[in-house]
């Protein structure tokens, strides 16, 4: 018995130990390499196949520099006004969160989650609302806060959310829903594709709807008050 306790205890030492070196890794090589795949991506095209679906994909790595300054200042305006001043977690935010959803416990629940904590998830994890998951979100928020810029983290944020059916990063919406580049999208196109962030599938920024164009308006509005990101190296 005490050598199947011992054995056990040796295991998830190597197990716990392998986890960390492994994620660990992968934030650091993820630095500087770009981030080709998410586990979404995996999951859409799977679901694509069980309903028989064509398996669409559109996803083009650029880096940050090919991206229009517009679409940084534009999501931080909609998903994260305090991207540049919180360390991965906006705790006035999520504690504001937490009291409307309070106040109005049947109505749809907010959430707070950061850009950081949404590279995180969009990046390492999988979709779901569980204990564990938002756990391993954490964790890996505060690895990538402490390992990579903002630059960095904005960089990957916006090349690998989703942005539409099969649409993933600047590159892909820009050329499936305006005919361009992410370099040449425009204010008011950037405010669109931030609005549509919340749910892509639903919310289409080639063809918006009249709550998209009012949010659109109060996007580009507060885009006007949200700090740039500094201009230098995303290592």
């Amino acid at each position: 018995m005490t050598k199947i306790l011992d054995f056990i205890k040796k295991t998830v030492k190597w197990i716990v130990v392998a986890f960390f070196a492994s994620t660990i890794l992968s934030v650091v090589i993820l630095r500087w390499v770009p981030v080709y795949f998410t586990p979404l991506m995996f999951i859409r095209m799977a679901q694509q196949m069980v309903n028989h679906q064509e398996l669409t994909l559109h996803h083009h790595w650029v880096p940050l520099d090919e991206i229009a300054p517009s679409l940084p200042l534009a999501v931080m305006a909609s998903e994260d006004a305090h991207f540049l001043e919180h360390h991965g977690f906006d705790f006035k935010a999520i504690e504001q969160a937490a009291m409307r959803n309070i106040k109005h416990p049947d109505k749809r629940k907010h959430g707070a989650s950061t850009i950081s904590q949404q590279t995180a998830k969009n990046v390492f994890l999988w979709p779901g609302r569980s204990w564990v998951r938002k756990g391993f979100e954490v964790y890996f928020t505060a690895l990538i806060e402490l390992m990579w810029s903002k630059e960095r983290i904005m960089e990957v944020y916006l090349n690998s959310i989703e942005m539409g059916d099969g649409i993933y990063g600047a590159e892909a919406v820009a050329q499936w829903h305006f005919g361009t580049t992410a370099k040449e999208l425009t204010k008011r196109q950037c405010a669109l594709i931030a609005v549509s962030l919340p749910n892509p599938r639903r919310f289409n920024s080639a063809e918006p709807s009249r709550y998209m164009l009012k949010r659109q308006r109060r996007i580009l509005h507060e885009m006007k008050f949200v700090k740039p990101l500094p201009q230098k190296d995303v290592n």
